[in-house]
């Protein structure tokens, strides 16, 4: 059994640093990878450019890290259930660029392929529009947004073999999937570990070759 991906929280303690680019899963908590989050906060890793589709609640997920004034930079499409987000947005001591949802998700599956950037008109003549670039072509504007990537990717995963292949159930899949694909280091927090080729190959939504570290969560369903 290859078990050099899976390791404890010691082991990954180096992957975090003030100012780092961060890419968190999860959607209002759901599929949120809690043990990881906690662990930035217990590191005191401060000064985060967060790219998170939301800001969940102020005690689960990404709002522990926005509660805790770790988050320098925020890129998210909903931030309505956080107050605390919303405090520090109108006060100046959180940057915050609302993306549109379908624009985020495009922005980091476009970062994970290695493109430039995707073309898409929603936002045309809306501040979404402000300060970018804004081509034409057939007739129809669209705005170019550029690609986000992470130094770290943070996913929760339902089953994870040792290898790093991950299944995630129902909704828990929202962005963990594409979020895999755009970290220069990928961790997955998982619900239940198991050996290698257990996992029906059709059931894996992300591929091994994206993972670099796995960490038993909090549900701790292992197979050793």
């Amino acid at each position: 059994m290859n078990v050099k991906k899976v390791v404890d929280l010691d082991t990954i303690k180096d992957c975090f640093f003030d100012g780092m680019t961060l890419m968190v899963g999860g959607f209002m908590g759901c599929g949120a990878p809690e043990t990881l989050i906690d662990y930035i906060l217990e590191l005191g890793i401060k000064d985060i450019i967060l790219i998170s589709t939301d800001t969940a609640t102020v005690d689960k997920g990404v709002g522990k890290l926005i509660v805790a004034k770790r988050v320098k930079k925020l890129f998210a499409s909903h931030i309505g259930l956080n107050p605390e987000t919303g405090n520090q947005m109108n006060d100046g001591t959180m940057e915050v660029e609302l993306v549109p949802q379908g624009t985020l998700v495009e922005r980091i599956r476009s970062g994970g392929a290695g493109l430039g950037g995707v073309l898409t008109p929603t936002g045309i003549g809306t501040i979404v529009e402000e300060g970018k670039q804004v081509l034409e072509i057939d007739g129809k504007k669209y705005i170019l947004e550029k690609i986000l990537q992470a130094d770290v990717s943070l996913i929760r995963g339902s089953v994870t073999d040792v290898y790093g292949n991950t299944v995630y159930r129902g909704t828990t899949n929202n962005f963990n999937q594409v979020m895999a694909t755009a970290g220069k280091t990928v961790i997955v927090e998982t619900e239940k570990l198991v050996h290698g080729g257990t996992l029906s190959p059709e059931s894996i939504s992300t591929p091994s070759i994206y993972v670099d570290y796995i960490i038993r969560g909090g549900n701790r369903k292992y197979v050793y």
